[in-house]
C-alpha cells in the first residue's frame, strides 16, 4: 500500500483593482456570460446527443422506453409480485384448520427470524414524572426503559373511581410530530377513558418527546419529519441486518409488561389500536405478543401487491428485513393471532389501497371460519381519506367493549383536550434534553450491535485463505447478485464522430425487462484494452469533450459508459422526491431501496450483475483483450462487487469512494444518498474492504476516500487503518503490494490515471 505524491496546482493571488480595471472586468464578464449562455446551450444539445433512448432524434427516442426513468422500481416490484404469487399459491392450498395452524406456526417462526432476536427483558425502571388530575380521570406521565438507557415517554390515562380492575388499551400514534398529544388522537384516547378503559399511550421513536435528531435551537428534528427520522435511522438498522420495526415492536411489548404491573389493569383484557403509523405498530406488536387479546389496527392494513402497485413501500419501520422474500404479507399479521378478536379499520379513499384491504380481509376471514369463530374477525370501512371517521371510531369502541367485556355507549362524546403543558411528559419537552444526550437512541443501540458484527469480521480476517471465499459467497447471497445467463445482442441507435474517436450509442437488455443504455467510445487507434466507466450521474457525466473518458480514449482504450438501472435515462424515478434538512446532504428517497430490502436483494447487486453483463459483452462483441473498471463515489460498491465476482475485470480504480458500510452505520449523520449502494445485512458477513481484498493481486487504485458522512478520510488514522488493514494484508500475502495504491490526492487526476494503467 502506498500514498503517492502529486504536484499541487499553483494558487492565484488576488489583487486590488482600480475603476478602469473593474470596468474592463465588467465588459469581460458580460462577454463571458454570453459565452456561458452559448456554451450552456451547446452543452445541453451535446448532452441530448448522448442520449440513447430518450433523445430528440428518431433513432434515440424510443416510445417503448417512455417510462424508463421508473425502470428500477418496476423491476424490483415485478420480483416482489413473483414472490407474492408464490405466497398466494401456498395460501390457496390451505384447506383445513390443521393446514392453517401449521401455517400459523411457520409464520411465528418466520417473524421471529426476520425481526428478532429481541433483547432480554431488563428492569423497566418506570418513573412517574408527574400526575395530572381531572374530574373523571387522571394521567400519569411515565418514562420507562424498554432497554437499558433506551427511554420511552408515555402517558397512562386512568378512569376515576374504578371499582375493579379495568380493561386496558395500548394506544399507538401515527406519523404526527406530536404523537398522541395531537388533538385528533387525544379525542379518541379520552373517549376510551370516558368509556371505562385504562389507556396507555406511548411515543414512537422519532416522534413526540423522543425525537432522536433533535435540534434545541430550532426545536425540531435536524433530519426532517417523523417518517424521515424513521427511514434515516432505519436504513442503518437494515445494513446491520436488523430493522427499525424490531425496536418499535419491543417498545410495545415492554409497554404490555408495564400494563401487567399495574393494579388497575386486568391483564387478561388488554387491547391495542392505532391509526396510520400507529396502525402499523398495532398490527406488528399484536402479532408478536399473544397477551394482547383484541387488536384493531386502523388506516394501514392493505397488502403488498396493491401497496407496490400504488404508492410504494412506506418508511422504514413499516417494513421487515427481507419480509416479502420470507413469504410475509399484511394478512399474516392478523392470521397468526387467530382466533383472537381482530378488527380492520379502513377508509375507501385512503392512500393505503382499499382494494388490497378487502383482499386481505377476505383471506383472513378464511382462518376464522375454519376456527368456527367468524364473528371474532371484522373489517369495517367508511368513506373518507387517510383519517379517522365517527363511524369507524364507533365500530372500534364497540369492538373493544364487546371483546374486553366493558359494555357501554359506543359513540363519540364531548371531551376536553389537555393543554400542551398538561400533556408534556418530560421536564424539558424532549428526552434528548432531559437526559442531556446521555440516553440511548436507535442509532447508538444499532451501532453497538454493529461493533459486535465488525469484531467478528476482524476475527475472521485473521485467516484470509478461509475468510475471502466466504466473503464472496455471502456477498453474492446478501446482495442478491444474479449471474448473467444470456447476453442479448445490443441495439445500435446512433454515432457521433469526434477528433480521434467515435461515440456509438447502444442499449442492451439488463437483468430484467429494462434497457441498459450505454455509450461506446472507440479510438481511431485502439490498444485492445477496454474501460468500464461507472458514474453515479450516468453515462453522460464525463462523456463531454475534455471529460475523463476522453483521456482514456485518446490513450487507445475503448470506453463503455452505461446508465446502470436507476441512473441517467433509467432514473431516478417518480419516488425519488424526498428532501432533507441536513445541511449539504443530497435529496433522496429511501422507498425504492426499501423495496429491494423487502425482496432480499439490493440495487448494488442488480447493478453488479449488469456490470458483469457489460464486461462479457465487451469481450464478445469487441474482442477486448483486457478490461479495466473505474467507478466514482457511490458507484464504487457496484464495481467492487462486480470485480470480485468477475475475474475478467483485471484492474479497478475507485475515485472518491466511501470507505465502508461500517462507516455508514458509525456516523450519526451519514450522507443519506449513499444508502442506495448499501447491501442490507452486509455487516453480518462482509464489508467493502473485504471485497477490495478479494481483488488481490489485481491492480487496485483507491483515491480520495471518504467516510459515510462524505468527509475525506485520513488514511493514516487508526480507524482508517483498521478498515484498510485487510486490503493491505491480502496484497502482501499475494506478494502484490506494488499493485495496491491508496492515496488522498486528487489534484492531478490524469497523473493518477497514468500511474494506474502502467504495467
Amino acid at each position: 500500500m502506498m500514498q503517492i505524491q502529486l504536484p499541487a496546482k499553483p494558487r492565484r493571488r488576488r489583487q486590488q483593482m482600480g475603476w478602469s480595471e473593474r470596468y474592463s472586468g465588467i465588459l469581460k464578464l458580460l462577454c463571458c456570460l454570453s459565452l456561458v449562455f452559448l456554451f450552456t446551450s451547446n452543452s445541453a444539445r451535446a448532452q441530448d446527443d448522448l442520449k440513447v433512448i430518450q433523445g430528440e432524434s428518431s433513432n434515440s427516442n424510443w416510445i417503448h422506453f417512455s417510462d424508463a426513468h421508473n425502470a428500477l422500481y418496476h423491476h424490483l416490484a415485478g420480483q416482489a409480485y413473483d414472490l407474492l404469487d408464490k405466497r398466494s399459491a401456498t395460501i390457496s392450498e390451505l384447506n383445513t384448520l390443521s393446514d392453517w395452524q401449521k401455517r400459523q406456526e411457520e409464520v411465528r417462526q418466520t417473524l421471529t427470524r426476520i425481526v428478532g432476536p429481541f433483547p432480554e427483558k431488563t428492569p423497566l425502571n418506570a418513573e412517574v414524572m408527574r400526575t395530572i388530575e381531572k374530574d373523571n380521570y387522571k394521567v400519569e406521565h411515565i418514562i420507562y426503559e424498554s432497554q437499558p438507557g433506551f427511554h420511552v415517554t408515555s402517558s397512562l390515562f386512568i378512569p376515576r373511581d374504578l371499582q375493579e380492575q379495568a380493561p386496558a388499551i395500548l394506544y399507538l400514534s401515527g406519523h404526527t410530530q406530536d404523537a398522541y398529544r395531537s388533538s385528533t388522537y387525544q379525542d379518541t384516547i379520552l373517549n376510551l377513558v370516558k368509556k371505562g378503559f385504562v389507556v396507555f399511550a406511548i411515543d414512537p421513536v422519532g416522534q413526540g418527546e423522543r425525537v432522536e435528531y433533535y435540534d434545541p435551537e430550532s426545536g425540531s428534528s435536524i433530519v426532517g419529519s417523523a417518517t424521515r427520522e424513521h427511514s434515516y435511522t432505519g436504513a442503518q438498522a437494515f445494513i446491520n441486518g436488523s430493522s427499525l420495526a424490531r425496536y418499535m415492536i419491543w417498545d410495545g411489548i415492554r409497554a404490555v409488561d408495564y400494563l401487567h404491573s399495574r393494579d388497575e389493569v386486568d391483564s387478561d383484557r388488554i387491547g391495542i389500536t392505532g391509526r396510520s403509523g400507529g396502525g402499523t405498530q398495532a398490527a406488528y406488536i399484536a402479532a408478536f405478543d399473544q397477551r394482547i387479546h383484541a387488536a384493531a389496527p386502523g388506516a394501514f392494513i392493505t397488502n403488498f401487491r396493491r401497496l407496490l402497485q400504488s404508492i410504494g413501500p412506506q418508511d422504514a419501520e413499516q417494513n421487515f428485513y427481507h419480509g416479502i422474500a420470507a413469504g410475509i404479507d399484511h394478512a399474516d399479521l392478523l392470521e397468526v393471532r387467530a382466533p383472537k378478536p381482530a378488527l380492520m379499520i379502513n377508509t375507501t379513499e385512503d392512500f393505503f389501497s382499499i382494494h388490497g384491504a378487502r383482499e386481505t380481509a377476505s383471506e383472513v376471514s378464511e382462518i376464522y371460519e375454519l376456527y368456527d369463530q367468524p364473528d371474532l374477525f371484522t373489517a369495517v370501512e367508511d368513506s373518507g381519506g387517510h383519517t379517522s371517521t365517527p363511524q369507524n371510531r364507533k365500530a372500534m369502541y364497540a369492538f373493544f367493549q364487546q371483546h374486553l367485556d366493558n359494555p357501554g355507549n359506543n359513540t363519540d362524546q364531548e371531551v376536553n383536550i389537555l393543554s400542551d403543558e398538561e400533556i408534556q411528559v418530560t421536564r424539558t419537552g424532549q428526552l434528548a434534553t432531559e437526559f442531556d444526550g446521555e440516553g440511548e437512541t436507535v442509532f447508538s443501540l444499532n451501532r453497538r450491535e454493529a461493533k459486535q458484527n465488525i469484531d467478528k469480521l476482524r476475527s475472521s480476517r485473521e485467516n484470509l485463505e478461509e475468510h475471502l471465499p466466504e466473503v464472496l459467497k455471502s456477498a453474492k447471497e446478501l446482495s442478491g447478485y444474479q449471474e448473467p445467463k444470456e447476453i442479448e445482442k445490443p441495439v445500435f441507435t446512433g454515432r457521433i464522430q469526434r477528433e480521434g474517436y467515435a461515440i456509438e450509442k447502444y442499449f442492451v437488455k439488463g437483468e430484467g425487462d429494462y434497457p441498459i443504455p450505454y455509450l461506446l467510445m472507440i479510438p481511431d487507434r485502439p490498444n485492445g484494452k477496454a474501460l468500464l466507466y461507472l458514474h453515479p450521474e450516468g453515462k453522460s457525466a464525463e462523456a463531454v469533450e475534455g471529460g475523463e473518458m476522453g483521456w482514456f480514449v485518446r490513450n487507445g482504450y475503448t470506453v463503455l459508459a452505461p446508465d446502470l438501472i436507476g441512473t441517467g435515462e433509467t432514473g431516478p424515478g417518480d419516488l425519488a422526491n424526498y428532501t432533507t434538512q441536513v445541511k449539504d446532504f443530497n435529496s433522496t428517497s429511501f422507498d425504492v431501496w426499501t423495496n429491494s430490502v423487502l425482496i432480499g436483494r439490493s440495487i448494488t447487486g442488480i447493478r453488479a450483475g449488469d456490470v458483469v453483463r457489460l464486461t462479457r459483452l465487451l469481450k464478445r462483441e469487441h474482442k477486448s483483450e483486457e478490461i479495466y473498471g473505474l467507478a466514482r463515489q457511490d458507484m464504487s460498491p457496484v464495481l467492487l462487487h462486480a470485480a470480485a465476482f468477475e475475474p475478467s475485470i483485471s484492474r479497478v480504480a475507485l475515485l472518491e469512494p466511501y470507505s465502508s458500510y461500517r462507516s455508514l452505520i458509525m456516523n450519526r449523520f451519514y450522507d443519506p444518498g449513499l444508502h442506495k449502494s448499501a447491501v442490507a445485512g452486509a455487516l453480518k458477513a462482509y464489508d467493502l474492504t473485504d471485497l477490495a481484498a478479494a481483488l488481490a493481486p489485481g491492480k487496485l487504485l483507491i483515491a480520495g476516500m471518504t467516510n459515510g458522512a462524505g468527509e475525506m478520510v485520513d488514511i493514516n488514522s487508526k480507524t482508517a487503518g483498521k478498515d484498510l488493514e485487510v486490503i493491505k494484508t491480502a496484497y502482501e500475502e499475494a506478494k502484490a503490494r506494488d499493485q495496491l495504491t491508496i492515496t488522498t490526492q486528487m489534484n492531478n487526476i490524469e497523473e493518477l490515471f497514468e500511474y494506474w494503467i502502467e504495467k
